[in-house]
């Protein structure tokens, strides 16, 4: 049935229907991946991020709601989400962070016998890092997930509680993006060496009484055909009883 306009009863031109019909299409846009599907095939998408697409607002948001309905301590609901779609705090967030990569970058990184899996994708995991230091802003939209409360020198009980009151909502969120064929990448660099204080001025974020659990950039995928990663045995990290 052809939209009408709301005070007049007059019925909207063809093309505009269509339009229309194609925004609302693109909005509920839903791959329909089993829950196995979805958990198997999220990745972390760096040079698959489609930065010229625009991201919209109420796509995100939904996704938000759903990792709001990840499991957290004691009923808190401390989390608070930061997004980020003003251009020029885009490009001061990926200053902070590539800055923090260049050192980070140079850390030795860890040495895997031959033929285990993870030797196999240095290199890759490598160029697709530096890609995403180098375009971190050009992403349509950043996230900063925080949790109330800072963590910093507290036993490990008191952090791990916290932060299991955050990581579940933030995993929701990147299996609610992959689902409506979006993608992101759990990014930690940006908080070294005073940089988690630097984006807190930036953005107003209260440091002294919020910890920032990470930096992901947001934007529709170049193609949705993730499959799952290889990863070592089971054998080699599962213990029954004892280690």
């Amino acid at each position: 049935m052809p939209l009408e306009y709301a005070h007049t009863g007059t019925s909207v031109h063809p093309a505009v229907q269509d339009a229309c019909d194609s925004g609302a299409m693109m909005k509920s846009m839903k791959l329909n991946l089993s829950a196995d599907e979805v958990l198997a095939t999220t990745r972390s998408v760096r040079k698959r991020l489609d930065f010229e697409k625009p991201v919209e607002r109420s796509v995100v948001e939904e996704c938000i709601e759903l990792a709001m309905q990840a499991p957290t301590g004691s009923n808190s609901q401390g989390w608070h989400w930061i997004v980020v779609e003003d251009v020029a705090k885009k490009k001061r967030l990926q200053e902070i962070y590539r800055r923090n990569f260049e050192i980070y970058a140079n850390f030795p990184g860890r040495d895997y016998p031959t033929g285990d899996t993870r030797a196999e994708r240095q290199g890759a995991v490598r160029d697709s890092a530096f890609f995403l230091a180098d375009n971190f802003h050009r992403a349509p939209l950043l996230l900063i997930p925080a949790i109330e409360g800072r963590l910093d020198n507290l036993p490990s009980f008191m952090t791990a509680s916290a932060w299991g009151s955050l990581l579940p909502a933030v995993w929701s969120f990147m299996l609610a993006l992959r689902e409506r064929g979006m993608g992101s990448a759990w990014t930690t660099i940006h908080l070294m060496n005073d940089g988690e204080k630097e984006a807190a001025d930036l953005l107003g974020i209260p440091f002294d009484a919020v910890s920032q659990g990470g930096l992901f950039p947001i934007a529709y995928t170049i193609g949705t055909d993730f499959k799952p990663a290889k990863r070592e045995p089971l054998a080699n990290v599962l213990h029954w009883d004892q280690w």
